[in-house]
């Protein structure tokens, strides 16, 4: 057994292979630290990293850092730098180092430390951040619950009284292969006290919301593919606030604002109106939707609105979609497939930024 063992990476993203690696550590020493060290020309925010192995293993310390050096492992000067970030999140002496990568070797050394190889070659776990990078969707199932639900994306279906929005979402869901979120509020309609006869009150309306965020937030955890279909959101919702409320909140928009999908689809209203026994606003059903659409316009997230039969609304979400998904899941290039000319340059950009 080791007294204190180190794993460092990126974790751009965090996967399966890196949770095997820290597991390996934690069997063979008596604690662990796993530090975290992040570039500023990276995508994923550093903190975000830490959290994931923190929920992960939360057996292990975690401590990270932005380290702009030189990924040069030829270069002693390279070497110091990421050394001296390396030592500064130390709390004691390590006695091992565990790594995939033969860097691991020379960092063991110049900690005084042991040095363990977990899976030479990666053949326990043919897996790599650059692999996940180059095709999220294909290796899904390579990625922790936490970091898959930072990296779905959410796209919103949102209209009017009897527009097919919960149709479509429902159909676009089943043809993305994915989950999708049914309307809390809809159910909130029938148990709250009172039923659909009582006048609404504005705090319900934060209760939905939160509702509404918390179903999201566990499907995102398990969704299967890297979107999520969501029947309305926080932005509908502070709309049905001015609609059963008579007055705009916002604080709705405000938490909307902070709440954005990728994409939101409208649904047209040029079908008949269907009366399901709890809809009560077919007198005003174009008026709200030109609100949705007035709203929508005034937003930053892209939108779409859709008409014709399912089949057309699904092919014309789909369509839009694709491309919002494609930059979405697009990395920014880590420091170390850069040039080395490149790295020193980006490095001292992250240093006149910091300097202010």
């Amino acid at each position: 057994m080791s007294g204190h063992g180190l794993v460092l990476g990126k974790f751009y993203p965090f996967h399966s292979g890196h949770s095997h690696l820290i597991r390996q550590a934690q069997r063979l020493s008596d604690r662990v630290t796993v530090q975290v060290l992040g570039a500023s020309v990276e995508s994923i925010p550093l903190d975000v990293r830490a959290d994931w192995i923190r929920e992960s293993h939360p057996g292990v310390r975690v401590a990270a850092a932005m380290d702009d050096a030189p990924v040069d492992f030829d270069s002693e000067s390279a070497w110091d730098e990421h050394m001296a970030v390396i030592e500064a999140l130390l709390d004691g002496p390590v006695d091992t180092v565990f790594s995939c990568d033969a860097y691991g070797g020379e960092l063991a050394r110049r900690l005084d430390a042991r040095w363990v190889q977990v899976d030479e070659g990666r053949r326990i776990n043919p897996i790599s951040g650059t692999a996940i990078r180059a095709d999220v969707a294909g290796n899904w199932h390579e990625l922790a619950p936490a970091v898959r639900a930072w990296l779905t994306a959410r796209v919103v279906v949102l209209g009017a009284e009897s527009t097919g929005s919960t149709t479509l979402a429902e159909a676009l869901a089943d043809r993305l292969g994915t989950l999708w979120v049914p309307e809390y509020g809809r159910e909130h309609s029938v148990t709250r006290e009172g039923g659909l006869d009582a006048p609404w009150q504005s705090p319900e309306f934060d209760l939905i919301v939160d509702r509404q965020i918390a179903l999201e937030r566990q499907a995102r955890r398990e969704v299967p593919v890297p979107v999520l279909v969501c029947d309305t959101d926080v932005l509908a919702t502070a709309l049905w606030h001015e609609r059963y409320v008579g007055a705009s909140a916002r604080r709705l928009f405000d938490a909307a604002d902070a709440h954005r999908p990728l994409l939101y689809v409208l649904t047209g209203d040029e079908i008949p109106f269907v009366q399901d026994g709890m809809r009560d606003g077919e007198h005003i059903r174009h008026d709200m939707q030109q609100r949705f659409r007035d709203v929508l316009a005034a937003q930053p997230v892209p939108w779409i609105e859709v008409r014709g039969g399912v089949s057309e609304r699904v092919d014309a979400a789909a369509s839009a979609l694709e491309p919002l998904l494609a930059a979405h899941l697009r990395f920014a290039v880590p420091l170390e497939a850069r040039p080395v000319d490149e790295q020193r340059a980006l490095q001292r950009d992250a240093e006149a930024s910091s300097l202010g």
